[in-house]
């Protein structure tokens, strides 16, 4: 017997589709914006689970540049043949129009870990797609949509037999199911006699949930359950809310289990806000005597723990990437070693700004998910800005318009107006400092600045000609402010910073001589989340290290000891 703990994949890791091959248990999950595309994990006994790859080359071109924000890749779904895994997804590249823009691809590997190959386009009617494999017949769900004026953007369940090989439509699409409620993401089982559609309803939000719809015939006419098989719209005070968009799978012994996503809420003055975006969940389901799923602790709620027949198969502690593989994950782009390089210098990261942290097409960005409600991000970096256009620091993402960063960049000398740059000609004119920024719908707000605390020493051999100076001291300490060039090197001092995360609360610091120094006030996390805010929102909140440089593209910040700790509870 094993015990589940929902959400068994925590934070930001929504649209789960689970498949069993073996004794193995495989889940791949939505990406959205970011790389890698299409994460995939796996497991023995569904209670321990360990990263497994991705689908590379998910995108062509590997880029999804442009592609709005909660665009990108949508709802993949995992199928098994008996010879090879099938992976098919939707890349939507508008969000909030009547047009979704969009393209459905599938792809298949021989093992989930090995070589995907190159995506092939198929039909594209809408997003959550699906596969269903029967006799050596392949079968693709989809939902339509219906974009014109008056249209109904969810107009229904289609299905469409594809050819095995070339993936060319095989005869027509057809309409299986339409409903007055929102109803998509389509699966398709067959069990006794019956095919059964399981489906996402009510959209991703608070009204999210799981119905079922049976048919004699593949092709339908589908009739739909009385009785949702899960959701939690009617009783806000669950613990796992939002829980929807399910997948039935058997396992080896016969028995039925329901993966989904859930969200855990904070309660705060301003509502629930879900500052972990959408996360796994699996539940205990059985049979009734009518032939209806229905989850084994009765009703149609999730249970947070859940018991299930496998023998417990805990996994290794996974150990930290030497590289920027998982867990680190980048925007719309692979990390490239021309912006983001782990071999400059051992142990460091060392960042090339790029563009603004709103960009769509060059954010120099790497992140992790935060995956509790109480999380701790560290980092140190090393880095000279010498203009208000560079700076490098820690980060708190969730998109362009819900952010907050403490930056290491330039700033006029004290008491000097902030009127762009004021090019004197005067070599280290200003300040560098520590730069605590929040931003959210309304724009960009400064919340505070302080000065960084730097002592000006200087690495290296004593003698050697420090700005035109021979610096004599024994210690090799040159008076005055840091970055003086020893030799052509630019002296960078280093400098942790930090953030708290507590519910709903951010609180940023810096380290001095071993001693943690406040930045500025308490900032309010819960708008780093799905519900924050009027536009659509798919993904969850990310700790991480971010670089820009808006002009010359050549500033380098340095970065090491980078560490999320995320405590349950």
């Amino acid at each position: 017997m094993t015990v589940l703990h929902n959400p068994v994949l925590r934070g930001f890791a929504p649209d789960p589709s689970l498949v069993r091959v073996g004794d193995w248990y495989y889940v791949a999950t939505s990406s959205f914006e970011w790389f890698p595309t299409i994460p995939l994990h796996r497991s023995r006994d569904l209670a321990h689970w360990e990263y497994a790859g991705h689908v590379q080359g998910a995108v062509p071109g590997d880029s999804l540049a442009g592609v709005p924000d909660s665009g990108g890749v949508w709802a993949p779904s995992l199928s098994w043949d008996g010879e090879r895994f099938w992976v098919t997804y939707t890349v939507v590249r508008s969000v909030g129009t009547p047009y979704f823009d969009l393209d459905t691809y599938i792809s298949t590997a021989s093992r989930i870990d090995g070589e995907w190959s190159a995506p092939r386009r198929v039909a594209s009617h809408g997003f959550d797609p699906a596969l269903f494999h029967e006799d050596g017949r392949l079968w693709l769900l989809n939902l339509q949509n219906d974009h014109r004026p008056g249209g109904e953007r969810f107009a229904g369940i289609v299905v469409t037999e594809l050819d095995r090989d070339t993936l060319e439509p095989v005869g027509g699409t057809r309409l299986l199911l339409q409903h007055d409620r929102l109803i998509e993401g389509p699966k398709l089982l067959r069990r006794d006699g019956w095919y059964y559609l399981v489906l996402a309803e009510g959209g991703t939000g608070w009204e999210h949930g799981v119905r079922v719809a049976r048919g004699k015939e593949l092709t339908g006419p589908y009739e739909l359950d009385e009785l949702p098989l899960l959701t939690t719209r009617d009783d806000p005070g669950v613990p796992l809310q939002k829980a929807g968009h399910g997948e039935l799978v058997e396992t080896a012994d016969g028995q039925w289990l329901l993966s989904h996503l859930t969200a855990r809420p904070l309660h705060t003055p301003q509502g629930r806000r879900c500052t972990l975006g959408r996360e796994t969940a699996i539940q205990a389901v059985t049979w009734d005597a009518e032939g209806w799923p229905r989850l084994r602790q009765g009703g149609w709620r999730p249970a947070a723990e859940v018991d299930v027949q496998t023998r417990p198969h805990p996994l290794p502690p996974a150990a930290s990437p030497e590289d920027l593989s998982w867990p680190w994950s980048t925007l719309r782009e692979r990390p490239d070693p021309s912006w983001a390089d782990t071999t400059a210098r051992r142990g460091w990261i060392r960042l090339r700004g790029r563009h603004g942290p709103e960009s769509r097409w060059a954010a120099s960005l790497l992140a992790q998910r935060v995956t509790e409600h109480h999380a701790e991000a560290e980092v140190t970096v090393e880095a000279r800005p010498v203009t208000f256009t560079q700076a490098a620091g820690l980060v708190l993402w969730y998109n362009p318009e819900a952010y907050l960063a403490l930056d290491l960049t330039w700033a006029e000398p004290e008491g000097e107006p902030q009127r762009g740059q004021q090019w004197s000609g005067t070599p280290g004119r200003g300040r560098t400092v520590l730069s605590l920024v929040e931003r959210d719908e309304d724009g960009l707000r400064q919340v505070t600045v302080v000065d960084v605390p730097v002592d000006g020493r200087i690495d290296g051999p004593v003698g050697r000609r420090v700005d035109g100076r021979v610096d004599r001291r024994v210690d090799g300490r040159v008076d005055g402010r840091v970055d003086r060039r020893v030799d052509g090197r630019v002296d960078r001092q280093p400098v942790t910073l930090g953030v708290t995360v507590d519910g709903a609360d951010a609180r940023f610091w810096y380290v001095r001589d071993g001693v943690r120094t406040a930045v500025g006030p308490a900032l309010d996390f819960g708008r780093l989340s799905d519900d924050h805010g009027s536009r659509l929102r798919f993904t969850g909140a990310m700790a991480g290290i971010h670089a820009r440089d808006l002009v010359d593209a050549a500033f380098t910040a340095d970065f090491t000891g980078f560490r999320l700790t995320c405590t349950p509870g």
